[in-house]
């Protein structure tokens, strides 16, 4: 008896699903078609659309991308405050639309390259959160095998995570003269913030990138704080789509999915058309501190945080776009974020019991193909062997 009441039971719930899935499908459109803010344009006379479609599928897997990043990013959070998490530790919780827009505007060959706040476009380069926390935490299972931390992750065709200020800025235009030497129409994706636009090997970075017609989208995330410096007391012209001068650019609502995918096709066209180099400053804001030791409400107040978190989340624009076009029902949202929840649970529960990489693993993967080698530690008499 007991196998029958089981199986009647698993075929009313399958029924209700079924029904549910069936209901959605019946009351959703299947596109619809949104205005978006016009971008300000420098040396260029023309600029993305100001309208555009978004399929029901388009905007569902950007909602799910967007937070799982958000839900991630505040995983990470609680980690670091639990000890789990060690060093520095960057978040981008607020900033979802640059990321998830950005890797909707390019294809899954071109290439990316970004600053140490990199946990976002991680995961939209096909990291799993899984791995990006256990790497967070140091475990074998992480993306760089528990050695690299917050700071250094790397996947196919993305080049991390760069702990310098701005010194990713010299390495995507060196990926960019590999895209333009090896000529397979690839481009490169190189992000940087407000604070390191004033550091001059950026500058050195876009001479180098104009003079060659290099194919690199220089993108600078505008969270409107370097560090705990606002931008107003920090750059003399805080207008960074025109700080390449001789490179165009454009100014992006960074907090619209919609609108930064739309100026990534427009900028990443630009730059497979041969014209050499163009510039995207996305205006954006994040809501944790600079780092996991800054509080972040000393140089802004909660108040200002809260008006960006009620008035311009990325996440709530794009949920109440897709409810209001019937795109999706509040319900079909509603499992989507349980199910991401469970993801998120799942991967820190992984990333907090995984082992940690034997002491012997420092010296591996010093090079990808490589006979074994021995590396010399912190003295003479300590040697590790080096495995690719």
């Amino acid at each position: 008896m007991l196998p029958a009441f089981i199986s009647r039971v698993m075929r009313r719930v399958a029924q209700k699903s079924a029904r549910r899935v069936l209901v959605a499908s019946r009351n959703s459109s299947n596109d619809a078609t949104f205005e978006i803010k016009k971008c300000d344009l420098y040396l260029l006379e023309e600029g993305p659309p100001v309208t555009t479609v978004l399929t029901r599928a388009e905007g569902l897997k950007y909602y799910r991308m967007m937070l799982t990043v958000r839900r991630m990013e505040l995983k990470a959070d609680q980690l670091y405050k639990q000890k789990f998490i060690r060093g520095f530790c960057h978040l981008c919780d607020g900033q979802e639309a640059c990321c998830v827009g950005l890797e909707a505007g390019i294809n899954p060959s071109d290439h990316v390259i970004t600053s140490y706040r990199a946990h976002g476009v991680c995961y939209t380069r096909g990291l799993s959160v899984r791995s990006i926390l256990a790497e967070l935490t140091g475990r074998r299972g992480g993306c760089a095998k528990g050695k690299g931390g917050s700071m250094h992750m790397y996947t196919k065709n993305f080049y991390g995570g760069n702990g310098i200020v701005g010194a990713q800025g010299p390495l995507g235009a060196g990926i960019a003269l590999a895209c333009k030497y090896k000529g397979n129409d690839e481009i490169c994706l190189t992000l940087y913030g407000d604070g390191a636009a004033n550091q001059g090997q950026i500058a050195e970075a876009f001479n180098m990138a104009a003079l060659w017609k290099l194919p690199c989208v220089f993108i600078c995330e505008n969270n409107l704080y370097g560090m705990g410096t606002s931008t107003e007391r920090a750059a003399a012209s805080p207008d960074y789509y025109k700080r390449g001068n001789f490179i165009p650019g454009l100014k992006v609502d960074g907090m619209d999915v919609l609108c930064v995918r739309e100026a990534t096709k427009f900028a990443a066209n630009y730059c497979r058309s041969g014209k050499g180099p163009i510039l995207m400053e996305l205006q954006t804001y994040r809501y944790h501190g600079h780092s996991m030791s800054d509080p972040g409400v000393s140089y802004r107040t909660r108040e200002e945080i809260q008006e960006v978190r009620s008035k311009r989340d990325p996440i709530i624009i794009l949920q109440d776009r897709m409810v209001n076009s019937k795109l999706a029902t509040v319900e079909e949202l509603k499992e989507i974020g349980a199910e991401v929840r469970k993801e998120i649970d799942d991967a820190a529960q992984f990333a907090t019991t995984d082992p940690e990489p034997h002491l012997e693993e420092l010296g591996h993967h010093i090079y990808s193909s490589d006979s074994s080698f021995e590396v010399r530690g912190a003295n003479p008499w300590i040697k590790f062997k080096s495995v690719s």
